[in-house]
């Protein structure tokens, strides 16, 4: 295993242990749920908004590793940018976990959540990579409907 594989592996593990931004949110100005009926995750997902900015983002989740640091690592990528910014965000995680990433995206421009190259290698991951994605979509255009990733 490379050492690059195996720090993913160890973000994702950490990410998943000690989620960042886990609990419930009192006052949110949009909420919305997933669910990933082939892994079984579940993920609730609250959204403080300031004028266009994501001032605070918090979620409860039950389920795989994957989708539970991926809410994590999500939340943490998203707090504090605008809404425009988090759709920029979700389209080039999206593209990487699709393994559809443009010519010339390197996947280590976003950061931490680079961690998440190798699921395109397993196309049933991709909806427990993603699923925290779908429904920070879903708060935001305050669809009530809950998103399956």
């Amino acid at each position: 295993m490379s050492d690059l594989t195996e720090l993913y592996q160890n973000v994702i593990l950490d990410h998943n242990r000690r989620p960042r931004n886990y609990g419930t949110m009192q006052h949110s100005d949009a909420t919305a749920e997933g669910k990933n009926p082939l892994c079984g995750d579940q993920l609730t997902l609250w959204v403080k908004l300031d004028g266009q900015q994501i001032e605070d983002i918090r979620f409860t989740a039950s389920g795989c590793a994957i989708s539970r640091a991926s809410a994590s690592m999500m939340t943490a990528a998203v707090k504090g940018k605008s809404r425009i910014e988090a759709d920029t965000l979700f389209e080039r995680f999206h593209r990487l976990v699709t393994g559809r990433a443009e010519p010339g995206e390197d996947p280590a421009a976003l950061g931490s959540l680079a961690a998440f190259s190798g699921v395109s290698r397993f196309p049933v991951r991709v909806k427990c990579a993603s699923l925290a994605w779908h429904t920070l979509r879903a708060a935001l255009a305050q669809r009530d409907e809950v998103s399956t990733g």
